[in-house]
């Protein structure tokens, strides 16, 4: 079985924001390539459409109107440099406080 070489520039915890789109979000999932629906894939114009063989991330997303949850290929990500905390309710549910430009993984001990 061949290793997977895809490897992640971006980090669970990390703010990202969208390279083209107005919104910003924490990674809360990665997966090492596209790994979505063929109908999310074919929504996405034929000339804006990312390829699939690169890390995608789930972010918990927001813009200025709302909150929801992201997926995004790494060629249109870049890293935040705001300093600013992501406002998303579901943070606290995977991370805990926001704390030099990242949010750490909360882990749940029985």
């Amino acid at each position: 079985m061949e290793m997977l070489k895809a490897q992640a520039k971006y980090h669970l915890g990390q703010v990202v924001r969208h390279r083209k789109h107005p919104f910003r979000g924490v990674i809360f999932d990665i997966d090492p390539e596209f790994a979505n629906t063929e109908e999310w894939y074919e929504s996405i114009p034929e000339q804006k459409r990312p390829a699939r063989n690169q890390p995608y991330y789930h972010l918990l997303a927001e813009n200025s109107q709302s909150y929801y949850v992201a997926y995004v290929s790494e060629q249109n990500l870049i890293e935040d440099d705001s300093g600013e905390p992501v406002d998303h309710p579901d943070i606290e549910d995977f991370f805990g406080p926001y704390e030099d430009g990242i949010y750490p993984l909360q882990y749940e001990l029985n």
